[in-house]
């Protein structure tokens, strides 16, 4: 299939590869949400724990077209697409979507439970840069790149479970809702049978658009001279950041903002976790890191990251608007400069 479309998007016009990139990202974040839906509405009529739905299946949910555009790009020998939609997803959901959801309203800040979490997000996007350092020559990293092993990715996936496991213990030691009534309401009426049938098309949904996204981005991207990892960390990382945006911004306006802020750092977690340890482990060779990266995405992914950290450990109770602002300007900086700084797009790139 992936050849298929390769020769098509190659025959087509550019604003048709617009426009089968939007359709792509519509049915990826069509098929997120069904998932995720279906998955919560299994959950609940198998008699499972909601603060296991909330820890485990959703937030999987959310990041699933992180992983499908990652792990096709890397098989497909595009380690700057798989490795910047992560990255850039990160950045987007701390900075663009966070951002907007503060200004949106003041978002709740439960100091033990996001304290915590945040401490995890923080040490994974740290673990994240120190791995794609390379040991030999750390020093190359801004004129040669770096190296995300394969072995790594293997590792980052045990973390995985272990940190899915250790939040199911937590949310069942807290005993509070993680998932909105509304949402509980539905999978109610709806039968497991049916959800299981919904549950696949949403999966077959995100794979089959997946596959065309990543031909038609790599082809725009070649003919309008832009290297694909500064593609995948500002448009496909904002796309396949959708569902976090709409969660988020749905959560602060109906006063549920500490739900939003879960998920922003669940996300990311799981961006590092999930995104870049499978799209690792499916390759031999791990990910190549260009070094545009260690210029301007991780810089960038550590400063949204450190601000989040420092805004939550000094917030009373909730996170307000100036703090909004100060993510929004990272993520603006970062994606300007992607753009417009001298040198980014000959500084190594794929």
């Amino acid at each position: 299939m992936e050849s298929l479309v390769s020769a098509v998007v190659s025959e087509v016009h550019l604003a048709l590869l617009l426009v089968i990139f939007a359709g792509s990202i519509a049915v990826l974040v069509k098929g997120a949400g069904i998932l995720v839906d279906e998955a919560v509405a299994l959950s609940v009529g198998w008699g499972m724990s909601k603060m296991l739905v909330g820890a485990t299946i959703v937030s999987l949910g959310t990041t699933l077209p992180e992983t499908a555009v990652s792990v096709f790009a890397a098989v497909r020998g595009s380690p700057g697409l798989a490795l910047g939609n992560a990255v850039g997803s990160i950045i987007a959901d701390t900075g663009l979507i966070l951002g907007l959801a503060v200004l949106v309203g003041p978002i709740p800040v439960d100091r033990k439970v996001v304290r915590r979490q945040s401490w995890i997000q923080f040490a994974s996007a740290v673990l994240l840069v120190l791995v794609c350092i390379p040991l030999a020559a750390p020093r190359d990293v801004f004129t040669v790149g770096g190296r995300l092993p394969r072995f790594v990715g293997i590792v980052f996936l045990v973390l995985l479970v272990v940190y899915i496991w250790q939040s199911v213990r937590w949310s069942r030691a807290s005993g509070a809702p993680s998932v909105h009534p509304e949402a509980l309401d539905s999978a109610r009426n709806e039968k497991p049978a049916i959800a299981l049938v919904k549950l696949a098309l949403g999966i077959a949904l995100v794979v089959i658009a997946s596959q065309v996204l990543i031909p038609t981005v790599e082809e725009t991207a070649h003919r309008l001279r832009i290297p694909d990892a500064i593609i995948a960390a500002t448009l496909v990382a904002f796309g396949t950041s959708l569902p976090e945006l709409v969660t988020a911004i749905t959560a602060v306006r109906k006063r549920h903002g500490e739900l939003a802020l879960g998920n922003i750092i669940g996300a990311d977690i799981l961006n590092v976790l999930f995104v870049t340890g499978a799209s690792a482990a499916a390759t031999p060779a791990g990910l190549a890191v260009p070094p545009q990266f260690f210029l301007l995405y991780f810089p960038s992914l550590l400063f949204v990251v450190t601000v989040l950290r420092i805004g939550i450990s000094r917030s009373n109770h909730e996170l307000r608007r100036g703090f909004g602002v100060v993510l929004l300007g990272a993520y603006v900086v970062t994606v300007l400069a992607g753009y417009l700084v001298p040198g980014m797009d000959a500084a190594g790139g794929p």
